[in-house]
């Protein structure tokens, strides 16, 4: 998709890809098959590149180094993603400019949760692997010492953080350019099912105007001291009482942008590739009143593409967005944007048109 926007400003993609079944595998012409993980394959595949950026956090903080120690511009630099690769590291970061996060600390074993619950409100508490978790995994919501036991045995650091009683997910994107340019989105609500973004909602619907205008300053404040180049998008919790405190970053395109694509001016994917290349970035203002974004999970109902014909005929103007995955249950293969003045309205029509994808419903 980040592919998709670059087609019409005559931008030339060279990708590194694990397998050529990698969803932009299918679509740039220029793909070296490669372990993002080794030094020697990254730095023959940045020779050449203009500048290099990511789909994901994973590539090791210290190949991002050596990169720029090479001369290839990275961006978002590998000083500002660690903070999206390492939750302990964001933590502290964020503690230190004064951004509202969730009580936290990283912990050594069992008794050590046991020690932080107590010094909070007690069981429940989140615990998070600091590296490499997403969609829920690596993430235990546990309610005594013995269910704390499971996230150690994997040997990696531990963040413990307090289950925050919340209302609701919220979401603010931003994207940032290297000389300083920033725009913000309209702050969402995303709905989540067993750990999963199911629903983003744009924009975040009986929103007070000035908690909206706090989670964009923050997420923009945020972008500034990280100094991040490119998109970022800050995962929120709205709490009973009225705060809002970050949850997690991400510096890339990010499911809670999606919606941009037919619902933005200009998407997250278009404003990222101008950030990258450092271009002056697009109006992020919405184009309706409301637009509404479903993920297509897999399920037991493979062929999809035979249930174009109903979404469509039903819902001329439904967006389907599908990532040319293999269908697997419960994974993320696509995801659909409707638009419109009327809220319920363009639920309905987002939600029926991914559950007839998925095979859920068939009428």
């Amino acid at each position: 998709m980040t592919h998709e926007a670059g087609i019409p400003l005559g931008i030339r993609f060279k990708l590194l890809s694990d397998t050529p079944q990698d969803s932009a595998a299918q679509v740039v012409g220029d793909v070296v098959i490669g372990d993002y993980r080794d030094l020697d394959t990254l730095r023959d595949f940045a020779r050449g590149c203009d500048v290099i950026t990511f789909d994901h956090e994973h590539v090791p903080t210290e190949h991002l180094r050596a990169l720029e120690a090479d001369g290839i511009p990275v961006r978002p630099g590998p000083d500002a993603l660690v903070h999206a690769q390492d939750k302990g590291v964001m933590r502290a970061r964020l503690d230190a400019i004064g951004v509202p996060c969730p009580r936290h600390r990283i912990v050594s074993d069992p008794q050590d949760v046991a020690a932080f619950a107590e010094e909070g409100d007690g069981f429940p508490v989140v615990l998070k692997t600091v590296r490499g978790g997403y969609d829920g995994k690596g993430v235990w919501v546990v309610r005594s010492v013995e269910e704390a036991e499971d996230p150690f045995r994997a040997g990696v650091p531990v963040l413990a953080e307090e289950k925050v009683d919340f209302v609701r997910e919220l979401a603010a994107n931003v994207v940032r350019s290297p000389h300083g340019q920033a725009v913000a989105y309209p702050v969402v609500e995303s709905r989540q099912v067993n750990g999963v973004c199911d629903t983003v909602i744009a924009p975040a619907p009986d929103l007070p105007a000035e908690r909206a205008l706090q989670a964009e300053q923050l997420a923009l404040n945020i972008a500034k001291e990280l100094d991040v180049i490119g998109h970022l998008a800050v995962e929120l919790f709205e709490t009973r009482d009225g705060r809002i405190l970050v949850n997690e970053l991400a510096m890339r395109p990010h499911n809670s942008g999606h919606w941009s694509q037919d619902g933005a001016i200009t998407s997250q994917f278009a404003n990222h590739v101008r950030a990258v290349l450092d271009l002056p970035l697009g109006d992020p203002r919405p184009r309706a009143k409301w637009t509404v974004m479903v993920n297509v999970l897999g399920g037991d109902y493979p062929d999809m593409y035979s249930a174009y014909l109903h979404c469509m005929a039903r819902d001329p103007q439904l967006k389907i967005h599908m990532y040319g995955k293999d269908v697997k249950p419960g994974r993320k293969v696509g995801h659909v944007n409707t638009y419109g003045d009327d809220l319920a309205d363009v639920l309905d029509r987002a939600r029926h048109a991914a559950a007839y994808l998925r095979g859920t419903i068939t009428e």
